[in-house]
């Protein structure tokens, strides 16, 4: 069997619909579209939300609070996460995304203190918790806020 001879079972394709080819069709004429009103004109469709002159739920749900433009995103590492670094190597953002826990290189880098390390890192980053920092001092590592 050659890519050319495939082809879909029977049923599985649908003709399209043929609209506005007479009676005989059965699409003729207003080709489906009903009788007058918005949705028959050309280029007259209802833009989404609208719910016809009522005040719409969009706007009529109370709003609250407020978003921050210009809130930075972190990319959150766990020190259970720095076990597949060797022992004494720099851990910078590079690193940490040849290794693949960085979804986005743009983001700044945090440290968080969940799992445990047998052995020293020097950590290149731009945030660390107060108990991620302890466990990475405890066994002789370092940590560099840049």
């Amino acid at each position: 069997m050659k890519l050319h001879e495939l082809s879909p079972p029977r049923g599985a394709r649908k003709a399209v619909k043929r609209l506005g080819r007479g009676p005989g069709s059965g699409h003729g004429k207003t080709s489906g579209r009903g009788t007058k009103g918005q949705k028959a004109r050309s280029g007259g469709n209802i833009r989404p939300g609208y719910e016809g002159g009522q005040m719409p739920l969009q706007r009529r749900l109370p709003k609250r609070g407020f978003t921050n433009i210009f809130k930075k995103q972190f990319a959150i590492i766990n020190i259970r996460d720095l076990g597949r670094f060797q022992k004494g190597s720099v851990v910078d953002k590079a690193a940490l995304a040849a290794a693949g826990l960085l979804k986005r290189e743009s983001d700044a880098v945090k440290l968080l203190g969940q799992g445990t390390i047998d052995y020293p890192l020097v950590l290149k980053i731009n945030r660390c918790s107060g108990a991620a920092r302890d466990k990475v001092e405890a066994v002789g590592g370092r940590v560099e806020i840049i």
